[in-house]
């Protein structure tokens, strides 16, 4: 099916943050890969669910309590369908995509692996999908590699076959660069890990917000999400997990909920999923969550990924235009998502997101939770501008305008512009 064309304008109508301005000026957000805003229809289902439904769930044995089981659950078979999973009870809620990898560090990878084995990951990670690699990596004795990089930030695929081996027990990687926008080819990824008899992790983070997933097509063991990349709550995230692999995991937390039975001296976890969600959860975050899937959903992510995709196009067109400006990530749109990661000469990335502020522009600027890869660039970090559904180009002249302002601040000389 054709992606049809995004009334940006209409749909920034629907987010109640988007109305306000900054410094006097009207809020120009570029900042959603960071975490995305949210459409009023999801502030209302979190509200409500405090207002009128709040009561714990899959304990209480009265009609609020089933109220607010039933909604919960109800959230976690809508987001299995969003992810094609074929079980909702291999969907496990979490906080964020950082617990969910550490689920599977500490669950899987400390209690598998073995001195000399290998966790393939890449200096282009985000720090969830780095870190707890190295701390399994210490407790157990494995060795962490690298995927090689090419100069346009991708992974180099060619040269996979030089870093997987017989050896290697898990691959982990992004769906999609937080830092760069590249769009990485898992198909190629998984089934070097499938032929090396390793487990294939996905961080999904920048990838569930803006590209159709279907995990049973990836054939990936576990996919990562945060909500608050996807238009809901903060607080909320979930690990998807083959049922063969999950059942064979020790629980991550113990406690309430997590249990079938318990005598003085063991327990039994409960099935999945209960087994690794242990306490009271966000339910509220979860409930609105399901509202935040159902406006994705309604908009549709072929859309999204299109609209996006059009406004990198103009926009790496226009920001090439400012003098001194020098951009990271891959030219080819094909495999690239609504990032643009720069540096403008001789000015400080913070310095920039300063200036830009005072303009009501909202941007990162930093290592981006990217360290390795800004210090294998040689860098301290880049100024980010990442789009969603509700940007428009009137956003990236803003943007624009404003890079002009840093560099009549800095009384920057007029010179060719760096590709």
């Amino acid at each position: 099916m054709a992606a049809k064309s995004l009334d940006y304008q209409k749909i920034r109508e629907d987010f109640p943050i988007l109305s306000t301005r900054m410094n006097g000026k009207p809020l120009v957000f570029l900042d959603s890969a960071a975490s995305s805003q949210k459409p009023r229809r999801v502030i209302e289902a979190f509200e409500d669910y405090y207002r009128c439904r709040n009561a714990n769930i899959h304990r209480g044995a009265y009609r609020l309590s089933y109220e607010a089981t039933d909604l919960y659950d109800r959230t976690r078979a809508r987001l299995a369908k969003f992810l094609g999973a074929p079980d909702p009870d291999t969907v496990i809620f979490t906080r964020n995509t950082t617990e969910s990898l550490n689920i599977v560090a500490y669950s899987w990878a400390m209690n598998n692996l073995q001195p000399g084995d290998e966790i393939l990951v890449s200096e282009l990670e985000h720090h969830s999908n780095l870190v707890p690699w190295m701390m399994a990596a210490k407790k157990t004795g494995a060795i962490l590699k690298h995927i090689p990089l090419t100069e346009d930030a991708r992974y180099d695929l060619d040269r996979l076959n030089e870093v997987i081996s017989e050896r290697t027990r898990i691959v982990s990687v992004a769906h999609m660069s937080n830092a760069v926008g590249t769009i990485h080819d898992l198909k190629t990824i998984g089934r070097a890990a499938r032929q090396a008899g390793a487990l294939f992790v996905v961080d999904g983070a920048q990838g569930a917000c803006h590209l159709n997933v279907n995990v049973e097509d990836l054939d990936c063991d576990f996919y990562a999400i945060s909500a608050h990349k996807m238009l809901g709550p903060t607080g909320v995230g979930a690990l998807y997990g083959k049922r063969e692999i999950l059942e064979n995991m020790e629980p991550f937390l113990g406690g309430g909920d997590m249990i079938l039975t318990v005598s003085r001296d063991s327990f039994k976890p409960a099935p999945l999923p209960m087994k690794f969600e242990a306490g009271t959860p966000n339910i509220a975050g979860v409930v609105a969550f399901s509202v935040a899937l159902d406006y994705l959903n309604q908009v549709g992510l072929e859309n999204i990924h299109s609209h996006e995709v059009a406004l990198l196009e103009y926009g790496l067109e226009e920001i090439k235009k400012v003098e001194g400006i020098k951009l990271y990530g891959s030219q080819d749109l094909a495999n690239r998502g609504g990032v643009i990661s720069f540096l403008l000469d001789g000015v400080h990335p913070h310095d920039i997101g300063s200036i830009l502020d005072e303009e009501g522009v909202a941007v990162r600027a930093g290592h981006h939770c990217c360290e390795p890869f800004m210090k294998k660039e040689g860098i301290s970090g880049t100024v980010r501008a990442s789009f969603y559904l509700y940007n428009g180009p009137d956003d990236i002249d803003a943007l624009v305008k404003s890079l002009q302002k840093v560099r009549s601040i800095f009384k920057m000389p007029a010179k060719k512009a760096q590709r």
